[in-house]
C-alpha cells in the first residue's frame, strides 16, 4: 500500500516507508489507569507522500531518521484533524 492511499479508519494496513523526521519524547497518561507511556511522533514517507507515525515506548529507540520501516497490520486514525499511522498492539514494526 502507498502512503497516498491511506485514509482515516483504514485497518490491516501494510506499508513500507523511510523515516524522514523524529520528534521529541513526551509522556502521556493512560486513560485506563495510572500507567504512563513514552510517545514520539515520527514522519515517514514513500514516493507518494508522507504521514505521521506514532511510536510508543520501546519502538522509540528502535527507529531512527533514515531507517526504512515496514508496518504490517497497522491502522490509520485522525487525531486533532491530522491523519496518522499506528502500529497498534496487533501490528508489527520492522526496521530495515
Amino acid at each position: 500500500m502507498e502512503i497516498k492511499d491511506l485514509r482515516d479508519g483504514a485497518k490491516r494496513v501494510n506499508v513500507e516507508a523511510k523515516v524522514v523526521e523524529k520528534g521529541d519524547v513526551r509522556e502521556v497518561r493512560s486513560k485506563f489507569g495510572d500507567a504512563t507511556y513514552r510517545i514520539v511522533d515520527a514522519i515517514v514517507a514513500d514516493e507518494t507522500g508522507s504521514i505521521k507515525l506514532t511510536l510508543w515506548n520501546e519502538q522509540i529507540e528502535q527507529v531512527n531518521v533514515g531507517d526504512n520501516v515496514k508496518i504490517e497490520n497497522g491502522y490509520v486514525t485522525s487525531f486533532k484533524g491530522e491523519v496518522q499511522l499506528n502500529v497498534g498492539k496487533f501490528g508489527k514494526l520492522t526496521i530495515g
